[in-house]
């Protein structure tokens, strides 16, 4: 069995290939995540991305923010050789709509917003809303979950490198 340091730093790359993978996958194949999440309405990349491009000791970071923020840069970074290192996504499930961000080195959410839970005007409202909220925060759980299955199942597939890195190739170049 590998020491957990060592299994972190030999697959940390994970986690950035699969934000990038997420971000092309966002841009080009909306139909791959519809059939992932049958609630889904859309996903969207939200109002922050940041690329890192490590190259011998130094580590180049482009961040990208702001709600009308074009992603061109980002795209330049990616044929530089960036990754993505963290993803702000935008998803909407009906009239409710998330908002959080993915980190790629630590596979963390952070930012969670989550629509509101019903009004508390009782005493015995207060346990309703908040299992409310659990269950509402738990469905952006849901989501990057059933993203990473899939990602991981075709990542470990022979369709990766024949099929997935020549279209993400085409996509970053295009």
């Amino acid at each position: 069995m590998l020491d957990v340091s060592v299994s972190y730093n030999r697959y940390k790359f994970i986690g950035y290939e699969f934000l990038t993978w997420l971000w092309f996958v966002v841009e080009k194949d909306q139909v791959r995540i519809r059939k992932l999440h049958e609630e889904l309405l859309s996903l969207d990349i939200g109002n922050r991305i940041v690329l890192e491009n490590r190259q011998r000791d130094a580590v180049e970071t482009v961040t990208i923010k702001g709600d009308d923020a074009g992603l061109e840069e980002g795209l330049l970074a990616l044929r530089k050789g960036a990754v993505v290192s963290e993803i702000n996504l935008a998803y909407k499930s009906g009239e409710q709509e998330w908002s959080f961000t993915l980190k790629a080195e630590s596979f963390h959410m952070t930012s969670l917003k989550c629509p509101s839970a019903g009004s508390v005007e009782t005493e015995e409202d207060v346990e309703g809303a908040v299992l409310e909220k659990i269950y509402l925060c738990g469905k952006a759980t849901q989501l990057t979950d059933s993203l990473f299955e899939s990602f991981m199942k075709l990542r470990l597939s022979g369709e990766w490198s024949k099929k997935v890195v020549p279209l993400v190739r085409e996509w970053i170049h295009a």
